[in-house]
């Protein structure tokens, strides 16, 4: 009796939705992978921290040589 109509829109709305929300989505994608710089932020390790210290004067020399023999550095 009423066939399709009374689904309003049916999935015409949901389509609609996807036209729209599918270009937008992959072009913020593709922006964020054009202006990031690529690398992906890592871990500093034990012994970059260690000279970062003594650098900075935290740690005297003698004290650094130590942990660095301990970190097998």
């Amino acid at each position: 009796m009423y066939g399709y109509d009374h689904l309003g829109m049916g999935l015409g709305g949901l389509g609609m939705i996807l036209v729209w929300i599918v270009p937008l989505l992959l072009l913020v994608l593709l922006f964020r992978r054009y202006f990031s710089d690529g690398a992906a932020p890592r871990d500093k390790t034990a012994l970059e921290i260690l000279e970062e210290r003594y650098a900075r004067g935290e740690i005297d020399h003698e004290d650094y040589q130590k942990r660095r023999a301990d970190l097998g550095g």
